[in-house]
């Protein structure tokens, strides 16, 4: 098999690790031949809770085989390339030798998200034969589904069957594709799949191309000759001289995957909570020391506190883990929504690159997070202290700061000299062009109404690209004010709103209002209102506002939404650190509202300013 080498036709830790028992049977496989491999396999990606006691193991040989085919492939940098779908894809490819079939059902993300581009253009170049019947569902790119009516498994993710078919002539990878209507239920889904055979379905054909995409491919356009925001050479680049890309460096945000220990909406909070959760550590570290390190892992048992891979390496190394209050930041939780969070590589599983970004507790570095993934639509945001890795919604976002700092804690630029000789070449030295300039610039760019729906397919599947537009300081001055109304939105003028109250005088005398916090717009309306709770509305809020959005909600929405009274996932968090009441913050989210107005309808005032240019003399977009 091209590519493949010894692997072809040998199975390796993926099944035979299981069990010393199964040592035996891998070896009686491994000298069969097997052409058909069938299934559905075992899926728990990012496991929510570690007391499952069930969370991806660690296969070193197929990981490694996964890094250096799909990953290696990959313009994304995601984890879930590690997850267990993947390692079967892996696995199976390898095993087949060089004729057979591969048939599984899994998700959808495999045909069509950014995080598995370099999976698709490794398939297409080691099989021949594609067939994918796509059985749609995905509840998360479209909430007017529903999973149990929609989905064949009755789960928020789409679903889809793929048969991949290697023969040993080769004469390119053909793919066929049949898509059931989006609205279709899942017992017609079924049914029909009772009825048909792959052979005999009216599909559609595809020719994947290089850039690993098999639907909605777009036709080669003036966005290839686009400036990269930011690439994977440009970032691992340490000459300098391969730098073809604006930022050097770009991160995802940090990932917790234990956000109710480590966020909270007050300092003390996190001083209350940490000490407990580590105190519970160092017991756990305490009770394996006397045990081989090989046998500690499976001693941790049940835990009352979140262990994930990474922790539970610590407690493998006898790691002794203090509180620290040196470690607590601000961090962008949710647009317009600061949290404390307690940044630690110990008690965060990723924290990426962010501490290049935000060296210490005191930084400030203007950063522009952006989502990237295929089921939203593009947005972005500006912020100058650490954001989370869900910011915007569940696909995750990259972030590309200003500066970066180096070990020594120097600051340097992010931006390439690269990029400034490109913006100085094309605009002249007389525009004005610098790197702060080239910054704002691509803020302005990324807001801009016409290139967000021109490119909202490329956007969705690889980083932005960044156009030369005519009248450079324009687009500058436009990128600084919507920096700073998006950045410093705490210190804008609160927008002008009525408040109605109509208490209950029923009401018992200590109690609260039941909290409401949503959005009121009837269509056609010139403005709307947001019902805080049973006593309060405020009220004369312009419609408009509602129409600036990030991710899958608007800005206001997303004040509503992160003061909702919501019961804790994590069981230690809801018995002993649940405190949160909206009574407490009711006139700080009154207060942050009128400013998140204030922001939606400036931002739209620059944005339409965008939408109306005549672009029809320009050379570009």
């Amino acid at each position: 098999m091209d590519g493949l080498g010894i692997h072809s036709g040998h199975q390796f830790d993926l099944l035979g690790g299981l069990s010393d028992e199964n040592i035996e049977r891998v070896k009686r496989q491994n000298r069969r031949k097997i052409s058909v491999i069938i299934g559905n396999p075992p899926y728990n990606a990012n496991q929510q809770n570690e007391r499952e006691n069930n969370k991806n193991r660690t296969y070193p040989h197929i990981d490694d085989r996964i890094k250096r085919t799909y990953i290696k492939e990959s313009t994304a940098q995601k984890t879930k390339l590690y997850d267990m779908y993947s390692r079967f894809y892996r696995w199976a490819s390898d095993r087949l030798g060089d004729e057979g079939i591969i048939a599984f059902i899994t998700n959808r993300s495999f045909i069509e998200s950014r995080t598995f581009d370099g999976f698709r253009k490794v398939v297409a170049s080691n099989f021949d034969d594609i067939r994918i019947v796509d059985l749609g569902g995905d509840v998360r790119a479209n909430p007017s589904l529903s999973g149990p009516t929609h989905n064949v498994f009755a789960i928020q993710t789409g679903v889809a069957i793929m048969f991949l078919v290697r023969n040993k002539v080769r004469g390119g990878s053909e793919l066929k594709y049949v898509r059931r209507p989006e609205e279709e239920h899942a017992e017609d889904k079924l049914s029909w799949l009772g009825r048909n055979r792959i052979d005999e379905l009216a599909t559609q054909t595809i020719k994947p191309n290089d850039k690993g995409t098999w639907l909605n491919q777009i036709a080669p356009s003036e966005w290839d000759d686009f400036l990269p925001i930011a690439d994977k050479k440009t970032k691992s680049d340490v000459t300098g001289r391969a730098e073809r890309a604006i930022f050097k460096l770009f991160s995802l945000g940090v990932v917790t995957a234990r956000d109710e220990w480590v966020y909270a909406r007050e300092k003390a909070d996190l001083e209350e909570r940490l000490p407990y959760f580590l105190e519970r550590y160092q017991g756990i570290r305490t009770r394996l020391a006397d045990l081989p390190k090989n046998r500690r892992r499976d001693a941790i048992g049940e835990t009352e506190i979140k262990l994930t891979r990474a922790l539970k390496n610590n407690l493998v190394a006898g790691t002794s883990l203090r509180f620290s209050s040196d470690r607590l930041r601000r961090s962008l939780y949710r647009p317009f929504q600061a949290r404390w969070l307690y940044f630690s590589s110990a008690l965060n599983e990723m924290p990426y690159r962010n501490r290049e970004f935000w060296p210490d507790a005191g930084s400030r570095n203007r950063c522009i997070a952006f989502l990237c993934g295929n089921r939203l639509d593009f947005a972005a945001i500006g912020t100058d202290i650490t954001p989370a890795y869900s910011l915007m919604s569940l696909d995750p976002n990259q972030g590309i700061a200003r500066y970066r700092y180096t070990k020594s804690g120097e600051r340097i630029d992010n931006i390439t000299d690269w990029a400034l000789n490109r913006f100085t070449r094309h605009y002249g030295k007389k525009a004005g062009v610098t790197k702060d300039a080239i910054f704002a610039y691509c803020y302005a760019i990324l807001h801009d109404p016409v290139y967000r729906e021109k490119y909202a397919l490329n956007l969705k599947r690889e980083f932005p690209r960044i156009p030369f537009y005519p009248d450079f300081v324009q687009w500058v001055e436009w990128g600084e004010k919507l920096l700073d109304l998006h950045i410093d939105y705490e210190e804008v003028d609160p927008y002008p709103l009525e408040r109605v109250e109509t208490p209950n005088p029923k009401r018992a005398e200590g109690s609260h209002p039941r909290p409401k916090l949503k959005s009121v717009l009837a269509e056609g309306a010139e403005t709307g209102s947001v019902v805080v709770d049973e006593d309060t509305q405020i009220t004369g809020i312009p419609a408009g506002a509602w129409d600036y959005r990030l991710g899958n909600r608007s800005a206001i929405d997303w004040v509503l939404d992160q003061h909702k009274e919501k019961k804790p996932r994590d069981p230690t968090i809801a018995a002993k650190f649940n405190t949160y009441r909206f009574a407490d913050y009711k006139e700080s989210m009154i207060d942050l509202l009128a400013k998140v107005v204030r922001v939606s309808v400036e931002t739209n005032a620059v944005t339409d300013a965008m939408a109306t240019l005549d672009r029809s003399k320009w050379d570009s977009p």
